[in-house]
């Protein structure tokens, strides 16, 4: 590793590389075959290919490196993690993603910067206009890569591929692996050495993934009281933006909590201002659809909250990778019903994640609630109050008792009436 590296990791106070960002580094390095590098959510990527990248570059030497990532958000992440390490060695980096001005990206890439990230459909777009040159790129990273090589995006990936020289190396980075990473040379023309240290890898936190067992309806009051935990934020996924804007305004409209939203639907400087409040802790919850759920870095994240439960494994794992990155700890709260937390569990049966219940009690988020023995009738001292989120306790814990039985109180008068009357009749013989 060069001196500039091992310096860098002193400063953020790393003791050594990640498994992935030893075992790119040889590889990438060399610059012969493509690769295909499978490591965890918050594993290092970022960090594994831009090492090889800054000690291969020729400063001054135009565009040697693009880098596609999925979104405008991870293409603005990873171009400031460059800027970050790319003072000792020079290097220029440009961003060039849909929603920024075109003319204004063409005007600096005339000053010829080494690196350039973006999204593939701008990428591409200035490579087809002639105003990004392919000849001297000698490395392609495709971040994200599962998501990358599905439907309109496999397409654009192909072309940029299919435009830069034919002996520069493509990296595939992914946190999951998928099929169309095992027959790249006949999707994308060359083949690909797999690089997989998923097994190995050390560098996750413990994470806790807690069931949750509350109605749609009570969700959002849930949200505003986890607010109240000590030095509690969270990102908040949904599955559609109507029900992601639905629970913003109702934020809004009581006057709880300060949130804030990143979805498909916001402009660039509506998402960038939202991911600096959040990073910041301006906020406590950045309510957000899948387009935050890959790659994105928030420091020491407390936890991610699934308000909606995703479809598939893939999906889950992407956006619980947001917390216990780099061997901090974290917390996801699956929101549901009884029917849809047993759907996830049997959803992530072939992982190994152990969904446990959660619940809120007395300002805290506990394992079990149990009654203590001198609890009033009226109002037992369980999770499920009138104030509180709906929560199931567990088998034991006691429960109301049954009131009297108003029928017998009812034939009782009934007889007393009877008897009454009767003994009336007696007294007029």
């Amino acid at each position: 590793m060069l001196e500039q590296f091992e310096t860098r990791f002193a400063q953020l106070g790393y003791a050594a590389p990640t498994a992935i960002q030893t075992a790119a580094y040889e590889p990438m390095i060399d610059g012969g075959s493509d690769i295909v590098a499978l490591s965890p959510t918050g594993s290092g990527k970022t960090v594994a290919f831009l090492m090889p990248i800054l000690a291969n570059l020729l400063a001054g030497g135009g565009p040697q490196v693009i880098i596609l990532e999925p979104s405008q958000e991870l293409a603005m992440q990873v171009t400031n993690v460059i800027r970050d390490w790319a003072g000792p060695f020079h290097a220029q980096v440009l961003p060039i993603i849909g929603g920024a001005n075109v003319k204004r990206q063409q005007e600096k890439l005339k000053k010829r910067p080494e690196i350039i990230v973006g999204t593939p459909g701008r990428v591409l777009n200035l490579l087809q206009d002639r105003k990004l040159k392919p000849q001297g790129i000698e490395t392609v990273v495709v971040d994200e890569a599962d998501d990358l090589l599905q439907d309109d995006s496999r397409a654009k990936v192909r072309a940029i591929v299919g435009t830069v020289p034919r002996d520069a190396q493509v990296a595939y980075f992914s946190a999951t692996d998928s099929d169309v990473l095992h027959h790249l040379e006949t999707e994308m023309g060359k083949p690909a050495t797999v690089i997989d240290v998923r097994k190995q890898d050390q560098s996750r936190g413990v994470v806790r993934h807690g069931q949750f067992e509350v109605s749609r309806g009570k969700r959002n009051d849930v949200l505003n009281r986890l607010t109240k935990l000590t030095n509690f934020k969270a990102l908040v996924f949904f599955n559609q933006s109507q029900d992601l804007n639905r629970a913003y305004n109702f934020f809004k409209h009581q006057g709880y909590a300060p949130v804030e939203k990143l979805s498909g639907n916001e402009t660039k400087m509506q998402r960038e201002r939202a991911l600096k409040a959040f990073r910041k802790g301006q906020i406590k919850l950045l309510l957000t659809t899948d387009v935050a759920a890959r790659g994105l870095d928030i420091p020491k994240l407390p936890a991610v909250i699934n308000y909606d439960l995703p479809s598939d494994a893939t999906t889950y794992i992407h956006r619980v990778g947001r917390t216990g990155r780099m061997g901090e700890p974290g917390l996801v709260i699956n929101f549901g019903d009884d029917h849809d937390l047993r759907d996830l569990k049997k959803l992530l049966r072939d992982t190994d994640y152990d969904l446990q219940p959660i619940y809120y009690y007395r300002g805290k988020l506990v394992d079990h609630v149990e009654a203590p023995a001198d609890a009033s009738p009226d109002q037992p001292e369980t999770a499920t109050t009138a104030t509180q989120p709906t929560a199931t306790p567990r088998r034991g814990t006691p429960t109301q008792p049954v009131v009297s039985n108003p029928p017998k109180q009812r034939k009782r008068k009934k007889n007393r009436r009877r008897d009454q009357k009767n003994k009336g009749k007696h007294r007029s013989k």
